[in-house]
């Protein structure tokens, strides 16, 4: 291969490095931010040395890849076999460097130029290349992996791998920016990553169902497969969107089933839901083999198991403070979590925080709780419950999602970790509520589909296009509504048409965030908004004034207002909401839960429900289905997931394998043997018991001594008692050292023993008070009692001694105690 003039570039792509260089007169030159393979597939490493001496000199560091070096600045080597070699790490005479021909671009190398092009923004390297092409004015490109500024300017990244400086950017010729990119899979976009519909008179632009297959192999199929992902799905609906290809749905479902994506994207057959065609298909792919599939999820598995946890044990034993310390580890990670042991105060700080931000749920099971509380139900609305402005003195019955469902929506939000580095926050924008259609329109389910997919949001109002820049004031809003609105009656600044005009049009800024109520009580979408006020007339004849919007999560079942704000909505159809009133942690996770690595290859964020007194409840009737989807190898996003439709709603459900239970059950109340046989078998039991060292620990943590509470050995009063108690009744009924935890004198002592201790050991058995003073070590009674006294009954007249056999005693706690027996 004859070399290329010294302007011109060549590449290396061998197994995973990627290199740029060019030959320079004293030698050849390898560019810095090109990898090399750390250990190449030849045997024989004759350059070996030379590549230890570049690493020993910090030419050659470690690359994010660890299976490859990155050359940390341009290199001139002597020839160019000995850069191929250090390259590819083996043997070569030179001919691995291939010229950048004008077939077309593959996506690694788009990449590669794409991260050449964020080096060049940080420290100005290749700016022989790049300083070239000036600042970018149109046709932006859209990358395939996930970065923090997703758009790139088409023209310096042709460049970059054509190794040219002078390039047209659009579509005319097959060989200008876009159009290169365009026919390589990529995505052509404007600034505001809005894609940019390509002309169709030029034949040289894949279009169709190439182009389909093209950009949903580049986006979906090859991340997907890069990152180890036993399967991918992609849904119609999102790649259209994606494309700028909306209201194509059937062209997309035929490409993405068709044979021809198969061979292109190197993937079997696909399953799929229905209806096909449908926005809302989604097809799966799998991407590895049954086999490989159970190496990589040993190696790694993409969710931690699932926590079904129950802690049981007697009343008093700290079972809801662990429970408080389990929910916070289950969320912070164990590192965290264990700097909180030991400090109550902090720990429960940062335990209410996570329940405010939704992330730790706390119910108490009891008698009545039944499924329609806990799943779904039915639940009785009146009209005034909607936003349609209807009030109605009857009552519909609607499905209302009960607590576990709500926290299962809560956790399919969950974000992970990359998308937590990179995630959008509410920090420098307005939040406004609006309304978009009527939610008990018959047509609004397709309203708001069409508005979802084609990526805007619609006002109706008055029939006045306001696209003139006069309409920037809204005493100008206001004179048109006087002289050609459509609505009767005086008209005032205050009037809805004059001042959500003026919201939608002047107040609504690019980048504020729309939350899209369902009624007054739902949230179905929340949004950013990406464009100006555009005038838009429809064949309906009404939503005439548009902006577009990027929408950042949707659901068109939606989920209750207070998720995240503290009230239900008002009618109004635009209006600012209070910054102080919405729960922004919440808010700012649901805007961020689209970040597609969330699903892919990250753990997500944790959420805890925490059920206390769990056995009080029929557990078959609360749990109903979920008994099975319990299970941590059936919940959402493991090998054996399993989804059932809910009775109520007809939807399709799974628990999130980031969901985690724990449980509480005292076995003082209800013997752990009568829990249901399905739950014990789903959950891991923990059993928490009176411990005197506990009580030493919570004791010393106020500088105080459970040895020697004012003159009371707390450790030897709780040890003998519960002695007792276990050989008189049974080792679940013991007293738990939390009764003691709180105590700072001797009389607090006695309050615990007088108004706690003693009324729970009488319950305990059964009101014969005889036990409970041989629990106290008081006997009879008499004699010195500690704590109970008891007097002889006098044979009441009419009865004689032997009708009523042994002594009748009258007890009484006694106005002090005596701890002598368990003094310090």
């Amino acid at each position: 291969m004859t070399a290329k003039k010294d302007d011109g570039l060549l590449v290396i792509k061998k197994e995973l490095a990627f290199a740029v260089g060019k030959p320079v007169p004293s030698g050849f030159l390898v560019r810095a931010g090109s990898t090399a393979m750390r250990d190449g597939s030849p045997i024989k490493k004759r350059n070996r040395a030379e590549r230890d001496r570049l690493v020993r000199d910090g030419v050659l560091v470690p690359d994010e890849n660890p299976a490859l070096f990155r050359f940390r600045t341009d290199y001139e080597f002597s020839s160019r076999s000995l850069a191929a070699g250090i390259v590819i790490d083996g043997n070569s005479n030179g001919d691995h460097w291939k010229e950048n021909s004008a077939a077309s671009l593959k996506r690694l190398d788009v990449e590669a130029a794409m991260d050449a092009y964020d080096s060049y923004r940080q420290s100005k390297e290749y700016n022989t290349i790049f300083d070239a092409f000036g600042e970018p004015r149109e046709y932006w490109v859209r990358s395939t992996q996930e970065r923090p500024n997703r758009v790139y300017p088409s023209k310096p990244i042709v460049g970059f791998l054509r190794g040219k400086t002078q390039l047209n950017a659009g579509w005319g010729q097959k060989a200008d920016a876009a159009a290169q990119l365009h026919n390589a899979g990529y995505i052509i976009v404007d600034k505001n990553d809005v894609p940019i519909t390509p002309p169709s008179q030029y034949e040289h632009l894949i279009a169709g169902n190439d182009r389909i297959r093209l950009c949903a192999r580049n986006y979906y199929i090859e991340p997907a497969r890069e990152k180890g992902a036993v399967d991918v799905a992609i849904c119609a609906g999102d790649l259209g969107r994606e494309m700028g290809m909306r209201d194509r749905n059937p062209a997309i479902c035929s490409a993405l089933g068709s044979a021809e994506f198969q061979r292109c994207a190197q993937v079997p057959p696909p399953t799929h839901t229905s209806p096909n065609p449908s926005s809302s298909i989604i097809f799966t792919y799998r991407l590895i083999s049954a086999k490989e599939s159970s190496v990589m999820k040993s190696a790694s598995t993409v969710f931690p198991p699932s926590t079904n946890l129950i802690l049981y044990g007697p009343p008093g034993t700290g079972k809801t403070y662990t429970t408080a310390w389990e929910a916070v580890r289950l969320c912070l990670g164990d590192d965290a979590a264990e700097a909180l042991r030991d400090n109550r105060d902090t720990l429960m700080t940062e335990y209410h925080r996570l329940s405010d931000e939704g992330r730790i749920e706390f119910v108490t099971f009891h008698q009545s709780m039944a499924y329609e509380d806990f799943v779904e139900g039915r639940q009785p609305m009146t009209g005034a419950d909607d936003d349609d402005g209807v009030s109605s003195s009857g009552f519909r019955l609607e499905t209302v999602p009960g607590i576990f469902r709500r926290i299962a929506k809560r956790a399919e939000t969950g974000l992970g970790k990359t998308a937590m580095n990179h995630r959008m926050t509410v920090d420098g924008r307005q939040i406004f509520k609006m309304s978009v259609g009527f939610s008990r329109d018959p047509g609004d389910q397709q309203f708001f589909e069409d508005v979802i997919e084609g990526g805007y949001t619609l006002l109706n109002w008055e029939h006045i296009d306001w696209s003139d820049p006069k309409y920037e004031n809204i005493e100008e809003i206001l004179k048109a509504c006087q002289e050609h609105g459509r609505f009767e009656g005086p008209v005032t600044l205050q009037s809805g048409q004059v001042s959500i005009t003026d919201a939608f049009r002047n107040r609504l800024k690019i980048g504020d965030i729309i939350i899209a109520s369902k009624g007054n009580r739902l949230v179905r979408a929340i949004g950013e908004i990406i464009g100006n006020y555009e005038y838009q007339p429809r064949p309906e004849g009404d939503y005439n004034h548009r902006r577009a919007v990027r929408w950042l999560w949707h659901d068109a079942a939606g989920v209750p207002v207070t998720e995240i704000y503290d009230s239900n909505f008002t009618m109004r159809s635009l209006y600012e909401l209070k910054k102080e009133r919405l729960n922004i942690p919440a808010l700012e996770r649901y805007m961020n839960s689209g970040f597609k690595e969330a699903d892919t290859d990250t753990e997500r964020e944790a959420f805890v429900l925490i059920i206390d007194e769990i056995n009080r409840a029929n557990i078959s009737k609360v749990f109903g289905e979920l008994i099975t989807l319990l299970e941590a190898e059936k919940r959402l996003g493991q090998p054996n997931a399993i989804k059932v439709h809910l009775p109520y709603s007809g939807d399709e459900f799974g628990v999130p394998a980031n969901l985690h239970i724990i449980g509480t059950m005292n076995t003082a109340d209800r013997s752990i043997a009568l829990l249901d046989t399905a739950l014990r078998r789903r959950f891991t039991f923990c059993e928490l018991m009176p411990d005197v060292t506990e009580l030493r620990q919570a004791l010393a943590a106020r500088e105080l001594n459970a040895d020697n509470l004012d003159g009371i050995n707390l450790c030897k009063l709780l040890q003998t008692i519960n002695e007792r108690i276990e050989y008189l009744f049974d080792r679940e009924h013991q007293i738990g050292h939390a009764y003691f935890t709180s105590c700072s004198t001797r009389s607090d002592v006695e309050n615990v023993i007088r108004h706690k201790i003693i009324p729970l050991l009488a319950e305990y058995f059964y009101e014969d008070w005889s036990k409970v003073a041989a629990v106290l070590g008081d006997g009879d009674g008499t004699n010195g009692a500690h704590f109970l006294e008891s007097k002889k009954l006098p044979v009441p007249a009419g009865f004689t001694d032997d009708e009523l056999g042994a002594d009748k005693r009258r007890w009484s706690v006694k106005a002090a105690f005596d701890f002598s027996d368990f003094a310090a």
